[in-house]
């Protein structure tokens, strides 16, 4: 008996091991791959920055420069539709457990920390004052006040979010991850991926009621 359990007790240490190497191995791939993203990003960004100080220094085409920033800041800010390749996340209520707010918070988080460039719940786009709170058992309310009429939603909640698709499939569904969090506490939640997906631009207004822009 001492052999059997000795030898069982090996077994599973050594399993084990080879379970953390392979998780160290899928999350050092992971972090690589991020690290050449952001290398990249960062190669970009110094081309700009010297093609723009080349235009600057010329004096031509400054009002296409502009229009090209304006642009790129309304991309940013959600004020354009926008399509490309991600995840759509469906969360649905059952007879026992409802969708919260924070739910919906948490998901958002994951996928904003996953580099989730745009994304929507049942065609509400996300922006940076975004607001999501419970108003009573059936519905969930996002974005200001000032949209109260049309930013109720309810189960089913669609989450359409655009980026790379490796980086946000694998923020949700990590081991002891949401997906396994929204598993273990009774809840439905599923995904596809998409190279099509759509999201519609924020039609509000975005209002910053105590900050000012510092005059330099």
């Amino acid at each position: 008996m001492v052999i059997q359990f000795k030898t069982v007790t090996e077994t599973d240490i050594a399993g084990i091991e080879l379970m953390r190497e392979a998780e160290l191995r899928t999350e050092l791939a992971s972090w690589k791959s991020k690290y050449e993203d952001a290398t990249l990003k960062i190669d970009e960004t110094n081309y700009k920055i010297e093609e723009y100080s080349k235009e600057i220094e010329e004096n031509n085409n400054i009002s296409e420069l502009l229009a090209r920033e304006v642009h790129e800041a309304e991309v940013i800010a959600g004020y354009t539709d926008v399509m490309g390749p991600g995840i759509i996340i469906t969360l649905e209520d059952t007879d026992k457990m409802q969708i919260t707010a924070d739910d919906l918070m948490s998901l958002l988080n994951e996928l904003k920390l996953a580099g989730a460039e745009a994304i929507s719940i049942n065609n509400q786009r996300i922006v940076s004052l975004t607001d999501i709170s419970n108003i009573d058992y059936k519905f969930i309310m996002v974005n200001t006040a000032k949209e109260i009429g049309k930013a109720r939603i309810e189960s089913p909640y669609v989450i359409k979010a655009i980026g790379n698709q490796k980086y946000l499939e694998s923020a949700i569904s990590i081991k002891y991850g949401f997906l396994d969090s929204m598993k273990s506490s009774g809840k439905v939640a599923s995904y596809v991926l998409d190279n099509n997906i759509m999201i519609l631009k924020y039609d509000g207004t975005l209002e910053y009621k105590y900050a000012s822009e510092i005059e330099e």
